[in-house]
């Protein structure tokens, strides 16, 4: 079993943009899908926002990003990022949810999603936020 952190950054409206920013400087591809592309629109004006992206370079490089709506606080400054933490076993990954959860303030409790067999987000005692997965399969 392995799992694997990744740094997420958090923008709204410019992740596309940093994504094929950071692409340019450190290379190899990314992937962004928009919230109309995963059926997720809840404000038309942010349909073509990236839901979800990240570069991935040969050299090893990997950050993610997405657009946060709207409809949930941000503000640049204020938690740019995430702490990502993939897996493939879903035993392993509710067991470091479980070690995170202790103190934490659940965003998102872990459960199955539409992109994912496991997803969800908390706060630690520490003011990080973490999301957690399962890794599946793109189907893009």
């Amino acid at each position: 079993m392995s799992v694997t952190t990744t740094t997420h950054l958090n923008f709204r409206g410019a992740a596309r943009g940093a994504l094929d920013f950071y692409q340019s400087v450190f290379g190899g591809r990314t992937v962004a899908v928009t919230y109309k592309q995963a059926g997720n629109v809840q404000d038309e004006n942010e349909a073509d926002w990236v839901m979800w992206g990240e570069v991935v370079g040969g050299n090893g490089f990997h950050v993610m990003a997405y657009d946060v709506p709207s409809q949930l606080p941000w503000h640049q400054g204020e938690n740019p990022f995430f702490v990502s933490v993939r897996g493939e076993d879903t035993e392993e990954i509710s067991a470091l949810w479980n070690g995170l959860a202790r103190g934490s303030t659940i965003v998102r409790p872990l459960a199955p999603v539409q992109w994912a067999p496991l997803y969800g987000m908390l706060t630690d005692r520490f003011g990080i936020t973490w999301v957690l997965d399962v890794t599946a399969p793109y189907s893009g």
